[in-house]
């Protein structure tokens, strides 16, 4: 089975929202209809630092996404890309949709001359961390949060 991974299109917008809403759930987390309109909107906008990826199967059918955001550092010269969100559906899973899309990512950070791609997950999430534990090195940090 081929999976194709490219940027997203505004026509995606229907096949991404349930991906995305799906991503939301194995968080626990629920936001606003505005935030979705946004985060698409940044997604899309040339203008910003933030990009969005797409996985499909061989019928067209949208079965990943990853949304990445570069930015600067105070220790490279470069960019730096973070790999904020990453999701496959279960229909995409075990056919390396999640590797392919995290390749994605690597290569715009590449074309974009990003000294560095990161990303973070929960510690529970163990099917995750399987392919990540292949594919890269754990950076040993802790991430904290101050609520502000």
């Amino acid at each position: 089975m081929t999976t194709t991974v490219r940027p997203l299109e505004p026509s995606d917008r229907v096949q991404w929202e349930p991906l995305w809403e799906a991503y939301l759930r194995f968080y626990e987390t629920v936001l606003s209809k505005d935030q979705y309109e946004l985060t698409w909107t940044r997604l899309l906008d040339p203008g910003e630092p933030m990009h969005g990826f797409g996985a499909f199967d061989e019928t067209g059918k949208m079965v990943g996404i990853a949304h990445a955001i570069l930015h600067r550092s105070c220790w490279l010269p470069d960019w730096t890309c973070y790999l904020q969100d990453l999701y496959v559906a279960m229909s995409g899973r075990g056919r390396g949709t999640g590797e392919a899309l995290i390749e994605a990512v690597a290569e715009l950070a590449r074309q974009k001359k990003a000294g560095r791609l990161y990303w973070l997950t929960h510690e529970s999430n163990a099917t995750a961390r399987r392919l990540y534990d292949r594919i890269a090195q754990a950076s040993g940090f802790i991430q904290y949060r101050k609520p502000l």
